[in-house]
C-alpha cells in the first residue's frame, strides 16, 4: 500500500503536464511511498498519449484511465479517488506542480499530528494565490477561528480512510465551487486541519492561454455553489455562534462576488434574476449573527440584497467604488460607532441602524477602527444597596472574630 495516491484528473493539458508530472517523479518521499492515477477527461492535444507514454517509462507505479469528456473536474477525481490505494490522497491538477519536499513534509505532519487534513503551502505562478492562511506552521488549527475556510481547493492531502468513511465524493452536478464543498466537509467532519506554512508545496499556475477552469463559468453556477454550500455548513453544524463564522464565507466569497461592482454592468434583467437567485437563500440563511461578523461596506451591500433593493445596492456599490469617505457617528452612550454610509438613518430606505454599526474591526480613512468595547451596565440602585450591606456585614464579622 503506497502512502499517497497522486490523483491527476487531465484536460487538454499540454505542455504543462510534463512539469506536473515531473515534479511527481522528484518527490523526496520516493517512488516507492507514492502511486498516479491519472484520468485523461477526453483531450485532444495529446495529453492521453503522454500519460501512457510517462507510465511506461516512469519508476512511480501510474495507472491511466482515458475516458469520454465529462464536462468538468469532478468526474475524473471521482474515477480516480475510486481506484486510489493510498493511506492518503493528493488532488493535483495538470496545470500544477509539487515543490520537491511537499508530499514527504504532508505526510509526516499528518501522521504526527493525526490530522485528517493537510494544507501545504500554495504559492500563484501567473496568478493569484490565497495568503490569509499562511501565517505559522501549525499541527492542528481550530476550523472555527482560523482563515483555513478561506481555501477550499482540493489541492490538499486527505486521509483516504475519512473519505471512505464519509462516501465523500465530489459533486457532479455543480458546475463550479464542487471542490469547496467536498473540502468543507472534510474539514468540519474529519479528525482535524494541520498547516504547512514554511515551505512552498504546491505551484497554482495561471496558464498563458487563460483557459483554467475557475475563470469559467457562469452566474447561475455561482448561485448553485453558494447554495450547496449554505446548505452544507447548516446541515453540519448546529446554530450558534460557531455556524455563524463558517455561513460569513458563502456570504463575502460568493454572495459578495455577484453584487460588487460588476452590478454597474450588469443589464437590467441579469440584475433582477441574480435577485431572484439570491432571495431565497437571503431569506433562510442571513442572520443577525452573521451580519455582525461582517464589514459594514459589506454587510450594507447584504442588507440590500436580502431587501431586494437593488437601487440602494447601486447607489452604495458606486460611493465605495469611488472611495467616499463616510463620516464616523457615536451613538449618544458612545457604547456604538457607525458608519454613516448612503441612507444612513433614512427612514424612506428603511435600512437598520445595525447594518451601519462597526461590529469588527475595519478601515476607515486609511486607519484601522475598533467596536467600542462593551461596558458593563451600571447595578440598579436596590442592588448598590443589597451590595453595601453585604460589604459592611462581612467586616463586622472580621471585628467580632478578631475581637
Amino acid at each position: 500500500m503506497p502512502d499517497v495516491t497522486v490523483v491527476v484528473g487531465a484536460y487538454e493539458a499540454m505542455p504543462y503536464l510534463v512539469r506536473c508530472l515531473e515534479s511527481v517523479e522528484t518527490q523526496t518521499i520516493g517512488a516507492d511511498r507514492i502511486e498516479i492515477v491519472a484520468v485523461d477527461d477526453g483531450s485532444t492535444d495529446g495529453t492521453g498519449e503522454y500519460l501512457e507514454e510517462f507510465a511506461a517509462r516512469s519508476k512511480v507505479p501510474t495507472r491511466v484511465i482515458r475516458q469520454k469528456n465529462s464536462g468538468g473536474p469532478s468526474g475524473p477525481r471521482n474515477v480516480g479517488l475510486g481506484l486510489a490505494r493510498g493511506r492518503y490522497v493528493f488532488f493535483l491538477d495538470a496545470d500544477d506542480y509539487f515543490g520537491d519536499e511537499a508530499l514527504e513534509r504532508m505526510v509526516t505532519m499528518a501522521d504526527r499530528a493525526g490530522t485528517d487534513v493537510v494544507l501545504g503551502k500554495v504559492v500563484g505562478v501567473n496568478r493569484g494565490a490565497p495568503k490569509s492562511m499562511w501565517g505559522a506552521t501549525k499541527e492542528r488549527v481550530d476550523v472555527y477561528n482560523s482563515k483555513v475556510i478561506y481555501t477550499l481547493s482540493a489541492q490538499k492531502l486527505f486521509r483516504r480512510e475519512l473519505l471512505e468513511r464519509l462516501s465523500l465524493r465530489f459533486d457532479e452536478n455543480l458546475k463550479t465551487g464542487e471542490d469547496a464543498l467536498f473540502t468543507m466537509e472534510a474539514y468540519l467532519r474529519g479528525a482535524g486541519v494541520s498547516v504547512i506554512s514554511n515551505y512552498v508545496c504546491y505551484y497554482l499556475v495561471g496558464r498563458d492561454d487563460g483557459k483554467h477552469v475557475t475563470k469559467s463559468g457562469t452566474y447561475v453556477w455561482r448561485f448553485d455553489s453558494m447554495r450547496a454550500m449554505m446548505e452544507l455548513i447548516h446541515r453540519i453544524e448546529p446554530a450558534g455562534p460557531k455556524r455563524d463564522f463558517l455561513m460569513v464565507r458563502p456570504f463575502t466569497v460568493g454572495t459578495l462576488q455577484q453584487f460588487g461592482p460588476v452590478v454597474l454592468k450588469d443589464s437590467e434583467e441579469v440584475r433582477r434574476h441574480k435577485m431572484e437567485l439570491a432571495a431565497p437563500l437571503m431569506e433562510t440563511y442571513w442572520t443577525d449573527g452573521v451580519a455582525r461578523l461582517i464589514k459594514v461596506p459589506e454587510r450594507l451591500r447584504l442588507a440590500c440584497v436580502a431587501q431586494g433593493r437593488m437601487d440602494l445596492l447601486i447607489e452604495i456599490v458606486r460611493y465605495v467604488k469611488a472611495k467616499t469617505v463616510p463620516d464616523v457617528v457615536k451613538s449618544r452612550d458612545g457604547r456604538k460607532l457607525y458608519l454613516a454610509y448612503p441612507h444612513f438613518r433614512d427612514k424612506s430606505a428603511r435600512l437598520a441602524d445595525s447594518n451601519y454599526e462597526v461590529t469588527v474591526p475595519d478601515w476607515h480613512d486609511g486607519k484601522r477602527i475598533e467596536p467600542p468595547k462593551a461596558v458593563a451596565p451600571r447595578p440598579s440602585f436596590s442592588r448598590r444597596v443589597v451590595g453595601r450591606m453585604r460589604r459592611d456585614a462581612r467586616r463586622w464579622k472580621k471585628r467580632l472574630n478578631a475581637g
